[in-house]
């Protein structure tokens, strides 16, 4: 029997939708120990919680005060996307209300923030608590993942990982919360999308020892939306040189965190070189993956068309294509399966600790891209 878990939505913005649609849809998946109900929605924009209304029939309960929908008895669990500054309050209070939380990154707007939440987690250990991370689910990131997990791609040269968007080359693009650095914080670009490019490296325990930022800003200024212009106080692009040492190995690894990367839309990508076998998988190639054998003799890459091979078993077949929207339900569906006593089929969303460690490496980036200089990581108290 499917249980069903009642969700509140706070923040009904475009993930919040994308959460919705995944709900919506849930009879796309095969065989799911849990559904998600949406039940309850939050948002200081009424005319947002009137799309869940319209879209949503299992809504019951609309309010513009998030302590509201907390108080909810008929609430289980909640998915929070606000902006990073409300991170610390709203993710704590949550917890407080014995709510299973399902947070969005950076989760905390930095180090600090962080470490309040993660403090009052450690009082509540009986919540299911991750954060969204949901481009590992795409079949060919599973697959690099699979083979670097697997030992056999002996000693590793180098590890890169990046996410791309180019609509901040547009300077007429009018500025939004997240190139305000007082709401989107310090980190810039890296708490946008340090979590999606670090959380396959840290499930593979690949921690940056060390590591060299170079920051970029290259827009000062943005429209306002009311006819003038406002400043532009966040980093657009970042770059992260790092060293990892693990498992008795030492290799470099790049991490590229870009808001204004030109011709991209939304790329992410993966690439691990071995002595004995590589792979490769970027979304700008979805249906496929890229991996090299060498024993000697030819070097040639291979590729091959995956299908809808996904991680969760769903009614399409396996010769079409597999595309955000499913990841996205992938990544709720094995969220799901933990809240139920599964294992999310080998691959849960990113955890609590990975969100931690995360912000000890990108604290080290900000250190290091204003200072100019190698910084150490230091996953107990953020970087020397």
């Amino acid at each position: 029997m499917t249980k069903v878990f009642r969700f509140g939505v706070i923040g009904c913005g475009l993930m919040g939708r994308e959460f919705a649609s995944a709900a919506a849809r849930w009879l796309h998946l095969s065989d799911t120990k849990a559904r998600p109900e949406i039940v309850a929605v939050c948002d200081t924009n009424p005319a947002l919680m009137d799309w869940f209304r319209t879209h949503v029939p299992s809504v019951a309960q609309a309010t513009t005060d998030y302590r509201e929908l907390l108080a909810n008895p008929d609430v289980d669990a909640i998915y929070c996307a606000v902006p990073h500054v409300l991170h610390a309050e709203f993710y704590t209070a949550i917890l407080k209300a014995g709510k299973h939380l399902f947070g969005e990154k950076p989760f905390g707007m930095d180090l600090v923030q962080n470490r309040e939440i993660s403090a009052v987690l450690a009082d509540h250990p009986h919540l299911v608590v991750r954060c969204s991370s949901e481009i590992p689910y795409f079949p060919g990131a599973q697959k690099v993942f699979d083979l670097a997990r697997s030992g056999e791609m002996g000693e590793i040269i180098e590890v890169e990982a990046g996410f791309l968007h180019s609509s901040d080359l547009d300077r007429n693009k009018p500025i939004n919360w997240k190139r305000m650095e007082p709401v989107n914080g310090a980190y810039g670009c890296m708490g946008d999308l340090g979590m999606h490019v670090l959380h396959m490296p840290l499930r593979l325990g690949w921690r940056p020892s060390t590591l060299h930022a170079q920051l970029v800003k290259r827009v000062p200024e943005r429209p306002d939306g009311k006819g003038g212009m406002a400043p532009c106080t966040t980093w657009d692009n970042a770059t992260i040189s790092s060293r990892v040492s693990a498992g008795g190995q030492d290799f470099p690894m790049v991490l590229k965190t870009w808001r204004i990367a030109p011709g991209e839309s939304n790329t992410w990508y993966l690439r691990i070189l071995g002595m004995k076998k590589s792979a490769f998988f970027t979304t700008k190639s979805p249906r496929q993956w890229q991996w090299m054998d060498y024993t000697g003799g030819i070097q040639a890459w291979q590729t091959e068309d995956l299908g809808y091979g996904s991680l969760f078993p769903a009614i399409t077949g396996k010769i079409f294509e597999f595309g955000f929207a499913d990841a996205i339900q992938q990544m709720w569906a094995a969220y799901l399966d933990e809240l139920a006593g599964g294992n999310a089929n080998g691959f849960q969303c990113a955890t609590p600790e990975e969100a931690a460690a995360h912000h000890a490496v990108l604290t080290a980036a900000l250190q290091s891209g204003r200072e100019n200089r190698v910084v150490s990581v230091d996953y107990a108290g953020g970087a020397v």
